[in-house]
Parts: structure tokens; sequence; C-alpha cells
């Protein structure tokens, strides 16, 4: 199939349909398919026609998706697709810019426009640069590089050119994210390095005693603390200003993962549970969280911008150029580059900060909802006060007689929510987190009500 006026006119219908097809169905269907496995085809030797491919796809394939874009999809912390950032997606496609480097387009300079603008978002200072990646797990791995190779500087090893074999370093965190745990290892300081600090009593944030008791006990020669700004369970923050002043008494990186509660900066400004954020060395942010854009797209900013550079940059005659500003394959993982900005740009043009602001605000006052319903029903117990978004429960064993495990997989299997589980002081829970822009109050009145018929 080539590309001509008739076969663009024939790809917008299909799209049309498709779109009008799957977004129509969101709110009827079951949030997560009952269908999981692919029907079973063979690889075509000849290919098909592409009317019979938009029909395979509408058929097979789109019935079977989850309703993640829905507003009752409440697993993980999944944002839906804003409809301005699906559009600016589609022409991301469209364009299919390579944002490596500049030079040949405006790309490179929309993603660095983009990046400014997240700062004065949450305001942040100008002084933090980055990249935009895959996700928080890809941000995290520039944290983690970044991080390295300033320990390593401070002994005197280039790490991103020498290696690893003579470094002396600890690591501190009280609840990393998983994804932390998986870029240490990819980074090659190893999963298990980390030495895990003592966390407040029924929280999830980190003992600032026992940090500086840890740091002051620590003989290695340099130091990294990785902090949270909302852990993935009981969205708790860690104390930043406290913690930023004990890495700059030891002379430690501090890295700080606020992948989705950075978002809290929009509610309670720059003095809320993320003050001090400002003196982190390090930061990991999701837009395809609560910012709610597509699929995939993290960030990454560092004060450090030479050492992320020294971490990823290589040099080949085929990279040479003239840019003034340090090209983005410098700057992270990939050399070629999708240009993700771009749905971020639009939706913070298109919304503005007081947009953004409304539908967080709109999602913990949801999530506080389901919460008070929670607390005074017989059948569940609220473990944890919602503070932000998150709701920890679990059914009360005596009136369900359920596992929190069997009772997801009861409510789950109702099609009308999708909540995923997880653990609070030891205990598995049921977790349900709304980060979707569509969430209204009439789909948290019917989660009510599947929980209540349960």
């Amino acid at each position: 199939m080539k590309f001509s006026s008739d076969t663009n006119k024939r790809l917008i219908d299909a799209l049309t349909k498709q779109l009008n097809s799957f977004h129509n169905e969101l709110a009827h269907r079951d949030v997560a398919s009952k269908n999981l496995i692919a029907k079973d085809i063979e690889l075509p030797n000849d290919g098909i026609s592409f009317d019979n491919l938009n029909q395979h796809i509408a058929h097979n394939i789109q019935p079977n998706l989850s309703a993640s874009n829905g507003g009752r999809y409440w697993g993980f912390v999944t944002g839906g697709a804003n409809p301005v950032a699906t559009y600016a997606d589609w022409l991301v496609t469209t364009f299919n810019q390579n944002v490596s480097k500049g030079g040949d387009s405006i790309a490179s300079s929309i993603e660095q426009q983009t990046l400014t603008w997240l700062c004065q978002l949450f305001e942040l200072p100008l002084t933090f640069k980055g990249i935009f990646t895959t996700g928080a797990t890809a941000a995290n791995l520039l944290a983690a590089i970044t991080a390295r190779q300033y320990v390593g500087q401070q002994q005197g090893i280039d790490i991103a050119k020498s290696g690893m074999k003579h470094l002396d370093v600890n690591i501190f965190s009280a609840t990393p994210h998983a994804s932390m745990i998986k870029s240490l290892g990819l980074a090659g300081f190893g999963q298990e390095s980390w030495q895990p600090i003592a966390c407040n009593i029924n929280s999830e944030a980190m003992d600032i005693t026992a940090l500086e008791t840890a740091l002051m006990g620590c003989s290695a020669t340099s130091k990294i603390v990785i902090a949270s700004a909302a852990t993935v369970t009981g969205t708790d923050y860690d104390d930043l200003n406290a913690i930023s002043k004990l890495c700059k008494k030891h002379n430690a990186w501090l890295h700080v993962d606020a992948a989705f509660g950075i978002f809290e900066r929009l509610i309670s400004g720059i003095n809320g549970k993320t003050s001090g954020i400002e003196f982190a060395d390090s930061i990991t942010l999701d837009c395809h969280k609560w910012l709610n854009v597509p699929y995939d797209c993290g960030v990454f900013l560092t004060k450090h911008i030479s050492l992320l550079q020294a971490s990823c940059e290589v040099s080949a005659p085929y990279l040479a150029g003239t840019d003034s500003d340090i090209p983005f394959m410098s700057l992270g993982i990939e050399n070629s580059r999708r240009f993700r900005a771009f749905p971020v740009w639009a939706t913070l043009v298109t919304y503005g900060k007081s947009g953004i602001k409304q539908y967080i605000e709109s999602n913990i006052r949801q999530a506080a909802t389901l919460a008070s319903w929670l607390d005074k029903s017989e059948k569940y117990v609220l473990l944890k006060p919602c503070e932000l978004n998150v709701v920890l429960f679990k059914p009360n064993h005596a009136r369900l007689n359920l596992t929190s495990d069997e009772c997801i997989a009861k409510l789950n299997s109702t099609g009308q929510v999708f909540l995923t589980p997880g653990s609070w002081q030891g205990e598995p829970i049921i977790r349900a987190a709304l980060s979707n822009w569509s969430t209204t109050d009439d789909d948290v009145q019917r989660v009510i009500t599947t929980l209540n018929n349960l």
C-alpha cells in the first residue's frame, strides 16, 4: 500500500471508525478482557488486503483489549489518553521525526521547550535539564547511571569509560519502586545493593533519624540516597527537606522518584508534600500517569546534565553535528528517539496548568469518596486514610469470607472495574488508583455498587 490522497482517505476513514467504536464502547465494555489469547493465524506469505486487516483488528483485537483508557481502570497508576494528547500522538506517527539531534527539524526545540514548561508547571528551578524517556523505568535507569558517574567523579573514576571495578559506594532507600531496584541492577550496582532504611510507623516514608544514623556510620567513599515523592502503595512522601540537608552534609547524591506524586505540587504548591524536591540532584516523573498522555512517556530531570551526557554520549563520524544544545541522543538510552514530547506539549498548551490541576483535584476527591464509603462499609476494611489518589482496603473476612486476591478476582470478573493487589504492613491488600482524567463521579458510584453487591 503506497501513500496517496486516496490512501490517506482510506486510512483516516478506517481510523475514525475504529476510534468511534473503541471510545463509544468504553463505558459499557468489560474493563478487563476475558479473552487473553490472540487468535492463532498463520504468518501470511503474500499479505492480506487493508480491508481484511482492518476487519481482523475490529473483530478480533479491539474487542479483547482492556478499557484502560476508561474511567474505571483503577489498577497500577494508569492515566487515560486525553483527546488532545491522542490527536498529537497520531501526528507524532504521521510526522515520524527522529528526535536524536537537531539540525533538520524543530522537534528537538519543541522537546526542550516542553521540558522547560514541565519545570514551570511544577515550580522547579530551571537549572533542571533532562530528556523524555519511555517511562519511569528508563528515567530511573538514567538516574542510576548519572549518580554512578557522580560518585565515580568523587573517586577520580570515569565510570562510563572505565567501569565500576574500583567504585566504593553505598546506596540508601526506604521504599524504592520496583523500577528503581530494576534500574540499580541494569546500571551494574545490583538489585540487592541498596541498604534499607527504616520507615516511620504505619508509613512507607523514610525515618530521617535512621537515615542520619546510616549515613554517619557509612564507611564507603561515596553515597547515594533514593527518596520517594509518593510511594507506590501508601502514597507516602519522604521528608525531602530533611533528606536533602543530610545529603548535602554527607556529599551524597539525592534522587527523588516522583513518578506521579509530583502532581500533588499542583494542589499544595511548593510548601506541600513535595517541599524540598527542588534540592534533589535528579528527579523521575511520568507523563503517561497523571498528565494523561498516551503510553509511553516519562521524564528524567537533573541539575548535572554534563554527568548524564558523560554517561550516554558516544562519538562516531556519522553522528557529528553542530547543535548548540546537547543532542538528546547524548542524554538517553536510545540514539533513535520518537517525538514523544509532542503530546505533552499539546496537553500543556491546550489545558494549561489550571486544566491539569482540575482533573487532578477531581481524582483526589473521587478517591476520597471511595475511601469514605469503604470506611463505613461492613464488607470491607479501609487500611489507611486516603491522602491522594490511591485507596488501600481489604475484604472483611467475617462478612465476605474472601482473601484479598480472591476478592480482586471476583471484582475484576464483573467487568465493572479493574483493581490490582498490593502489600501493606506485610499484608496482601487491594489497591485502587484513580488517575484518569475521564473518571466521573458516576464511575465511582458504579464501582461502589459493584463492591456492595459482592
